[in-house]
């Protein structure tokens, strides 16, 4: 284990990770290049702390995670992974997400590791001929960080299936037909296309977008009873809130509401 923090520490000196403000989205950025945005224990680490960050700022609504150079992610570092096994903290990350909206801009390939990555984030934008695919049992392994569960979640069966079984990705045009990506773009375009989309979402009231994605997420595979009973709490919480009253005053007053998340 000290030999992994050390080279955790040593690969966090050279800025694995960038985040940049843009009013009140973060956009995050995998900062590998080199090696294609392999993630290691430098990256899952970098990741956590960035979205703490994002969770713990109340003046930041929603984040964008987006890639350097030619392509999103090409997944786990495989170098790394034979010398020290899985990346530091890379269960815990993919497995807690956040709480706040995040949008995936895909650009090149998202692999493995990768498109786990994204499928962690709530909204994919993405350039055509992007490859989106699970590779793992190519290299003798599964999509174990929730690509399984999560693609058959929002793809249908049996192009899930496809796609685990044969290792072989699918295009972003055909996800978006299938309904996984939200956004196609031109190549190039997608970061500037997803923070428009993030800051459409940070426009609105924080309580009330928190809820409903939370919502959203738990409510897959439950029966209509079980989903009432779910909706009890943040309901309530939010219609207690000021910002459902300001929700409120600002419609009758013909105005901008000003949030407070409060």
């Amino acid at each position: 284990m000290p030999s992994v923090i050390n080279e955790v520490i040593k690969d966090m000196t050279e800025d694995v990770l960038l985040t940049e403000r843009t009013d009140q989205v973060l956009v995050i950025t995998l900062n590998r290049p080199r090696v294609m945005n392999a993630i290691d224990s430098s990256v899952s680490v970098g990741l956590a702390e960035a979205l703490t960050e994002l969770e713990n700022d109340e003046s930041l609504r929603a984040g964008v995670l987006t890639g350097a150079g030619r392509g999103f992610s090409a997944g786990m570092d495989l170098k790394s992974f034979h010398e020290s096994g899985l990346p530091l903290g890379w269960e815990d990350l993919i497995r807690r997400g956040c709480t706040k909206p995040l949008v995936a801009a895909l650009e090149g390939f998202a692999l493995a590791g990768g498109l786990e990555l994204a499928l962690m984030c709530d909204l994919f934008v993405a350039a055509r001929g992007t490859k989106l695919g699970i590779p793992e049992t190519s290299v003798g392994l599964f999509a174990a960080g929730g690509g399984i569960n999560r693609l058959v979640a929002r793809l249908p069966l049996s192009v899930a299936l496809e796609m685990a079984l044969t290792a072989r990705p699918i295009l972003a045009e055909d996800a978006a037909q299938h309904g996984l990506v939200n956004k196609l773009t031109e190549p190039g375009e997608t970061l500037s296309e997803a923070v428009k989309l993030a800051g459409l979402i940070a426009s609105n009231a924080p309580l009330a977008v928190v809820a409903s994605k939370r919502l959203m997420r738990s409510c897959q595979g439950q029966t209509e009873e079980a989903y009432w009973r779910l909706q009890g709490p943040p309901m309530r919480a939010v219609l207690a809130s000021r910002d459902a009253r300001e929700g409120a005053a600002s419609f009758l007053e013909k105005r901008q509401a000003e949030w407070t998340g409060q």
